[in-house]
């Protein structure tokens, strides 16, 4: 009994020296609960329960731009945080461990990168194909566009009868990003069923915890997943597809990624290949799908009739050749993206040697901060008015339109920004053409779905992953 007191008194001494150190850290001069100057363990109750979000929110409406999150975790929200921890010295601080979650095939790519340099040079192979000037070429919109109408065919082949645009949305986003990866090897999952199954893999499953687990315990998720049979580990149809494409011999088309990333095959070798590949298109499938899913079931609402007929009216009015320079339509998927970001969570970052002053406040080195889409998009309400109403309008006005772009952060911000925001642009702009130059919406009388954001490690989707929705044909069109 004497070694068990012994250990437990070693054990609260030992506690009570890291408070103490908390206690005299800046950090601890900063706003925020007191539990989180003491303790970590309740910012992990949050994450584990699916609370992270709205609580970091929460606390930013309580204490303002800045908020401790854990005794050596901080969140800001503001433009001055923002170019400080993203920006500075064009793509800000390196990132923390956390995304080590993100490698593909035990190895890294791009997004999982920790240091900024590393990330550079992986960039510059394929960057290109991502840049607008790529993403705007007629291969690429031409295809995009036959997806577009593939989904169209899909919801409107019963007429009258509802469509389920969660499952299809996540189609079209996979058949849009595996054409840019790899046609003519793409997949067609809104046309084939058995590409759909990758659909359901990918896009149906639940990992939150699991990935905060190997966060917070990497040896013994490590050990656990070896153990762990196959048939429960997510994307391995995906991977294996990913696989097949990398190592043969077929030839993809000039604008495609993975014909970029094969001319340096000497240099980078195929997993490195393939994780780069498998990152842009589970990135690409749950972004674009859940945003989507999103605005278009806001657009279906009865009390957004109006928008509807305004963007209708925009596109009619228009050739179908012209959609980019639409500045409705561009307002329309702006606060779509603002209002249900596709990744409203923390974007963590490590503060540099020697500590760095943000928003006028001195951070101490290896802190974690990071800022998060859901707050910046709400919380100064001088730079968006009445954040929680969908206004397109807003993105109209020229009083104000910095601020509203610089605190716009749907694809972060800096060196390290998304890659494919382009893509993901013209996806969405081409999609609403196609429903909205001929067709109206509206939610089905009979959906009980939620579509309440449902967090998962870094994104979120409807949370009951289903969206009824009735297409119906405009006269004359």
């Amino acid at each position: 009994m004497s070694l068990i007191y012994t250990l437990l008194a070693l054990a609260a001494l030992s506690w009570l020296r890291t408070v103490a150190r908390n206690l005299r850290s800046p950090l601890a001069r900063l706003p925020g609960p007191y539990i989180s100057l003491v303790s970590g363990l309740y910012l992990v109750y949050k994450e584990y329960t699916r609370q992270r979000r709205l609580w970091i929110h929460e606390l930013h409406l309580k204490y303002g731009p800045i908020v401790r999150l854990s005794p050596n975790e901080v969140s800001f929200a503001s433009w001055d945080a923002i170019k400080e921890i993203y920006v500075s010295g064009g793509s800000g601080y390196d990132k923390t461990s956390f995304y080590s979650l993100f490698e593909n095939f035990g190895t890294k790519n791009v997004f999982s990168m920790l240091d900024k340099g590393t990330h550079a040079v992986a960039k510059r192979r394929f960057i290109d194909r991502y840049n607008k000037s790529s993403v705007m070429q007629p291969d690429v919109v031409s295809g995009i566009r036959e997806h577009a109408a593939n989904f169209m065919s899909k919801c409107t082949e019963i007429s009258g009868e509802s469509a389920n645009i969660y499952l299809y949305l996540h189609c079209y986003a996979l058949d849009c990003i595996t054409y840019h990866l790899f046609h003519p090897h793409g997949l067609h999952s809104l046309i084939d069923a058995a590409d759909r199954e990758k659909v359901i893999e990918l896009s149906y499953r639940d990992t939150l915890k699991s990935q905060y687990f190997q966060y917070y315990m990497p040896t013994l998720a490590a050990i656990l997943s070896r153990l762990k049979s196959r048939r429960h580990r997510r994307g391995d149809n995906a991977a294996s597809y990913v696989l097949e494409r990398v190592r043969d011999h077929a030839e993809t088309e000039p604008f495609t990624v993975l014909r970029k990333l094969k001319a340096r095959r000497d240099v980078i070798g195929d997993l490195s290949i393939a994780s780069e590949c498998m990152d842009h298109l589970a990135a690409g499938i749950d972004t674009t799908g859940d945003a989507l899913c999103f605005l278009v079931h806001h657009l279906s609402l009865p009390e957004s009739a109006p928008i509807q007929r305004k963007l209708h009216d925009e596109l009619v009015n228009h050739s179908g050749d012209t959609f980019d320079d639409l500045p409705y339509l561009d307002a329309v998927v702006k606060e779509g993206l603002r209002c249900f970001t596709s990744i409203p969570m923390s974007l963590p970052r490590k503060v540099p040697r020697d500590g760095r002053t943000i928003e006028g406040v001195f951070i101490p080195a290896n802190t974690i901060v990071s800022c998060q889409a859901y707050t910046l998009h709400r919380l100064d309400e001088e730079v968006f008015p009445n954040p929680e109403e969908f206004q397109p309008e807003r993105w109209l006005e020229s009083t104000g339109v910095t601020a509203r772009n610089q605190m716009f952060f749907t694809f972060s911000a800096g060196g390290r920004a998304c890659i494919g925001k382009h893509l993901a642009m013209l996806e969405m702009k081409l999609l609403l053409q196609t429903i909205y130059s001929s067709y109206s919406t509206k939610v089905c009388e009979g959906m009980t779905a939620s579509m309440e954001l449902d967090d998962q490690i870094i994104s979120s989707r409807p949370k009951d992953q289903k969206c009824a929705i009735v297409f119906e044909r405009h006269p004359h069109s």
